[in-house]
Parts: C-alpha cells; structure tokens; sequence
C-alpha cells in the first residue's frame, strides 16, 4: 500500500548522519553536502515507486551536481525481512542503475527515525546551511511513465533553493512503498 508523509519537516536542520556506503567508503551529511544545498532521499532496491523512477532520479543527481548541490540516498528497510534490501543486493542496485551518488545503508534505522522518513522515494531538500526547505516528490511521475511536459518538481525546488535559500510554497509530498521497520 502507498504512503505519504502527512507533514513537512521545514526549516529546521536536517539531523546529521554517518553510514557505510555501497563504494565501501562512509559518509556523512557533511561529506555529501555540496556548497549550494543536498538532496537526501530514502529509498529502497524492491519498491515499485523507485524501480520506476530510478533513472530520473539518476538523472536529477547529474543535473543538480552541475549546479553544486550534492546527493545521497539511505536505505533503511528491515533486510532481514526484506531480503532484496540487503547490504550486498545494494551493491547490485547501485551499480545497476549508475548511481552517481553515495548510496548508504541505514541498518539500525536510527537515520530514518531521525528524519521522520516514512516511505521510498521520501525526498528532503536542504539549503547551503543544512536546513530542510523541501520536502516533496521527484515529479508527477508514480510507477507509469512520467507524461511529457511534466513539471521536475525536485529540479525546480533545489535550484530555487541554491538561488534564494528558500524552499516553494507548495511542495507535494511524495508517495512510495511504506518503510519496512524492524519490529
């Protein structure tokens, strides 16, 4: 079943974080950042909702790195429970997909918890400060194929965001697989 956050967490600092990545490095918030604001999205390797946007997402990341802004996903799934979650099958969808960015892995979920992220994708947009300023999906785009002409709403907030430091005014929460919580 799809889930959406019921509120913006909004301009307040994002919590920071260190994790192992699929690269075999470890990253903070600090070391993704970039000198005019960060993406950081939950994600996960089995849920439909990323499945269908993995390549605009990848594609977002290369736009927004030429415009300094950095990029990292989280994977906080309970891989116990959902196998194809795992470290190593992380690995796989990484390099799969060409990500460009630092995919990072969440095993405690204390990362998730933190930042309240509730489902995959769940999109934050961070200021050059490190304070959220947007809290919304990719696109219009769900598991069909996005319509031609379809707003980039994540392009459009961070690059609003690295010019003003202030995220839109509207901004609509994405939607995507629940996150799979320990018990």
């Amino acid at each position: 079943m799809a889930v959406q956050p019921e509120e913006a967490m909004l301009g307040i600092a994002a919590p920071s974080f260190t994790l192992p990545a699929t690269s075999g490095q470890t990253y903070s918030l600090a070391d993704v950042s970039g000198p005019k604001g960060t993406v950081v999205v939950f994600i996960c390797n089995h849920c439909p909702y990323v499945k269908a946007s993995v390549d605009r997402m990848v594609a977002a990341a290369k736009a927004l790195a030429g415009d300094g802004i950095g990029f990292a996903a989280i994977s906080s799934n309970d891989a116990d429970a959902y196998p194809e979650d795992s470290f190593e099958n992380m690995k796989g969808f990484a390099r799969d997909n060409g990500f460009p960015f630092p995919y990072l892995h969440d095993a405690t979920q204390e990362v998730a918890k933190a930042w309240e992220a509730v489902c995959t994708p769940d999109f934050f947009g961070l200021d050059a400060d490190g304070i959220i300023r947007y809290r919304g999906r990719l696109d219009e785009g769900r598991t069909a194929p996005l319509r031609p002409g379809a707003k980039t709403e994540l392009l459009d907030a961070m690059r609003q965001i690295a010019a003003t430091g202030k995220g839109p005014d509207v901004q609509i929460p994405s939607i995507g697989c629940s996150i799979k919580w320990r018990d």
